[in-house]
């Protein structure tokens, strides 16, 4: 290990007095209601249809294996580890959830919430098409990649011990039982809209002045994007694009009595609903009527192949292989990641999806055209492409959405006029998205790039918005004159291109630019500031646990921390030389960063709280994430979990770790968080022999989730919480809410189950979204915010 670990997450040499109490949080005992019901990724029923009950989505096809019992309560810190007999899973593959299977429970959690009645119906509308649209990307990567596997012959085998060929194959059972449970949700969201007034008319439904006004939408906004391709040995089968679906046709000529195939082929850029005019009267409420882009192709296929009669027609969508993986001896990686670009839209079928009322003539029809294999066949018995049904959201329903919140901007630094530098100069800053606004941030950057005494910006990009501000600042910056650096992570998946495009920018304005490591993306988030401050330079850092991006920043759930600690201003300037000059430091004073010292320093971490437990002293891990697969560290927390420490753990989406196991696992608990913010920062808390929650406790945020991918193939940083008000704010107010929260949050279990938390839809339900939406943080406040609720009284996490 080349950094220096005696210093990691060491107390700040002065501790000061805390600066006031936390709002309260309070706790719940369980509800009376009947017993929650389970998703499984190996049996994906009982997702919760609504807080009135349950009801299966999709049907198990095989009976689940006898269920582990539920892990004990959670044992007081410090208390000497009970004997207990060793699982026999301890040294098994099964000892992992797949990692596949696991992904797929995620989304039928983010499913489940379409049915969540606590959520307004175009809410639920949306976690509706966010899960298709979730299922669509999985396909275009994940499932490419296993079937590239499978094509290649590799027998590598998974975590858990199955073969490319086994995982695909329960994949596609999982995912096509997925999306029958979606097409049944739509149905209900569906009916749902009508009776608000939000109708989705179908062809069928659409005549007298209602057809004249959507022949006036066809014409001019459909119509002249259209292109009708007939299909024989003359005009052969057109490339389809990934995402792209078609109404395929079998036509009769009416002069000759002849039968032709054709295609139609509908533009990604032509919008999927369109809306017909009002009824000027007798309606008591205003009425949105909407009329999906097929349904005009279906409408007046007479004027795009007149003087002929559909003998059988349906729809098809297809997913391609859309994964990017750049050669490691590429000369230019620029060249090459364009060229991949281009071919990314002729990637190979990984799903044909076909209408159910197609003919079975016209669908062998199809699947020659595009020498798709039978098995990447899915028949949809419902409407294509649910990820575009956002698109009936219309913006006069704010009844049927969330309230508004708009985002407090921390008090500190409007104490000080806005003067970002003097507000951290005063004390350390943590600002919490998006309860807190991303203009912090912005300000900062922006502030630097005008600022006369910032002598130069070094700055990490792996996600940002199509109109950046921060870019935008970084341009102004190198413009006035600054020294000005920008780290490009051009490998950032889906977002390549935009991110090129901006690489562009920033070196016509002079910014220097670079792409990082060829074999490693860059997926850390820092930016650094040396300003000049009388005689000396001082380094101001912004530490964040999500990407440099104000729009999802709005509704991602981030960190972003803000110090002029001069080790840490050293640290960053170490980890920035090494990605822009591959200059490895000899040693980091706090940081750690991957791929060098931070799996070594969580193991290592790890170790030392199971060395503590099994002293009798109070050991805990608190972590929150938003996957968990790495094989070494859920090896760690397994060994530490039977030497008597108490892990809770929060994981948003994958986890391959199973909790609640007799002799591997029992002092485990995962939780995972889903509601009105995507859960998206990275938390680690070590007890560090004291009972947890405490000021002692080492606590770090990062940009890095306990994956492979994170740990041993990309550049990340982690980074420990020193300031006490700070501290206290990541580890007793917000960890504790979210390990507190109820209204959102769903139990593992050691089958990769889950449950709802036991009162879930309890009117008082405690929500962690709720309240930071409700209560200002403590790090950002300003002299005028004083009085808060007194301190509440730590309860442990919820079983």
């Amino acid at each position: 290990m080349t950094g220096r670990t005696s210093d990691l997450a060491a107390p700040e040499r002065r501790r000061h007095k805390q600066t006031g109490p936390v709002p309260k949080i309070p706790t719940l005992p369980p509800a009376s209601d009947s017993r929650p019901r389970m998703i499984s990724p190996r049996m994906l029923s009982d997702i919760p249809r609504s807080s009135e009950g349950s009801a299966p989505l999709i049907d198990a096809d095989r009976p689940r294996a006898e269920p582990t019992p539920p892990a004990p309560a959670s044992p007081p810190q410090g208390a000497p580890p009970e004997a207990t007999a060793p699982s026999p899973l301890a040294t098994s593959t099964k000892r992992f959830i797949n990692r596949e299977l696991s992904w797929l429970a995620f989304n039928a959690l983010v499913l489940a919430e379409a049915t969540n009645q606590r959520h307004p119906l175009l809410e639920r509308l949306n976690f509706l098409a966010i899960s298709a649209n979730n299922l669509d990307e999985f396909f275009m990567v994940r499932v490419a990649g296993l079937k590239a596997q499978v094509r290649e012959s590799v027998r590598v085998l998974s975590q858990d011990g199955l073969t490319p060929a086994e995982q695909l194959s329960e994949v596609n059972a999982k995912a096509n039982k997925l999306m029958t449970a979606q097409q049944r949700i739509w149905l209900e969201v569906r009916a749902e809209l009508a009776a608000e007034g939000l109708i989705l008319l179908d062809a069928r439904d659409i005549a007298g002045a209602d057809r004249k006004a959507a022949e006036t939408i066809f014409l001019q906004n459909i119509f002249p994007v259209i292109t009708p391709l007939a299909i024989d040995p003359a005009h052969p089968f057109p490339f389809i694009p990934n995402l792209g679906f078609s109404l395929a046709l079998k036509l009769r000529r009416q002069v000759d009595n002849s039968e032709f195939y054709a295609l139609v082929p509908v533009p990604t850029q032509v919008a999927r609903s369109w809306e017909l005019p009002r009824p000027r009267r007798g309606r008591r409420k205003a009425q949105h009527r909407f009329v999906a882009l097929e349904s005009f192709l279906i409408l007046f296929l007479d004027k795009l192949f007149p003087g002929c009669e559909v003998v059988g027609r349906g729809l098809f969508r297809l997913i391609r292989d859309s994964d990017v993986e750049v050669e490691e001896e590429a000369e230019d990686l620029v060249r090459e990641l364009q060229a991949r670009l281009k071919r990314r839209r002729l990637g190979t079928v990984v799903r044909a999806e076909i209408e159910a009322t197609m003919p079975e003539e016209l669908r062998a029809f199809i699947l020659n055209g595009l020498a798709a294999d039978p098995g990447d066949v899915v028949l949809i018995d419902g409407k294509l492409g649910l990820a575009q049904m956002n698109q009936l959201i219309p913006p006069d329903r704010p009844d049927l959405k969330f309230k508004p919140f708009t985002a407090r901007f921390p008090e500190r630094i409007r104490d000080h006029g806005g003067d970002c530098f003097a507000a951290i100069r005063e004390k350390d800053i943590l600002v919490h998205h998006p309860f807190e606004s991303f203009d912090a941030v912005v300000q900062f950057i922006l502030q630097a790039a005008r600022d006369p005494n910032v002598l130069a910006i070094k700055q990490t990009l792996y996600r940002t918005s199509k109109d950046s501000p921060i870019v935008a600042a970084l341009i102004e910056a190198a413009e006035g004159g600054k020294n000005v650096t920008a780290l490009v992570e051009i490998k950032a998946r889906f977002d390549e291109e935009a991110n090129l495009k901006w690489a562009r920018d920033m070196e016509r304005a002079g910014v220097y630019v670079v792409f990082g490591f060829m074999e490693y993306k860059t997926h850390a988030k820092l930016s650094l500031v040396v300003r000049r401050e009388g005689e000396i330079l001082r380094t101001y850092c912004h530490y964040g646990t999500g990407n440099y991006h104000p729009v999802t920043a709005k509704i991602y759930t981030d960190l972003s921390l803000f110090t002029t600690d001069p080790a840490m201003g050293r640290d960053s300037g170490r980890l920035f030389n090494y990605i822009t000059g591959y200059a490895q430091p000899e040693h980091l004073e706090k940081l750690s960063y991957s791929p060098i010292t931070m799996k070594h320093d969580l193991l290592r971490m790890i170790e030392s709280e199971a060395k503590n437990a099994r002293a009798g002293r109070p050991a805990a891990i608190w972590a929150k994430m938003n996957a968990l697969v790495h094989p070494e560290i859920i090896d760690a927390l397994y060994a530490a979990s039977c030497a008597g420490v108490s892990i809770d753990l929060i994981v948003r989406g994958i986890c391959c770790l199973r909790p609640g196991i007799p002799g591997l696992s029992e002092n485990i608990r995962v939780k995972s968080i889903i509601g009105r913010f995507l859960e998206h920062a990275r938390i680690f808390a070590f007890a560090n022999g004291k009972t947890m929650p405490s000021n002692e406790a080492r606590l770090f945020i990062s940009s890095a989730d306990w994956m492979e991918r994170n740990l041993d193939r990309r550049v990340e940083a982690m980074v420990p919480v020193e300031n006490p008000t700070v501290h206290q704010q990541v580890l007793q107010q917000i960890m504790v809410a979210n390990l507190n929260d109820v209204a959102q949050s769903w139990l593992l279990d050691s089958e990769g189950g889950y449950r709802r938390s036991p009162g879930w839809n309890a009117p008082n339900a405690f929500s962690a979204h709720e309240y930071f939406m409700n209560n200002p943080s403590l790090s950002g406040r300003g002299h005028k915010v004083k009085d808060l609720p007194r301190a509440f009284e730590h309860v442990g996490p919820r079983t």
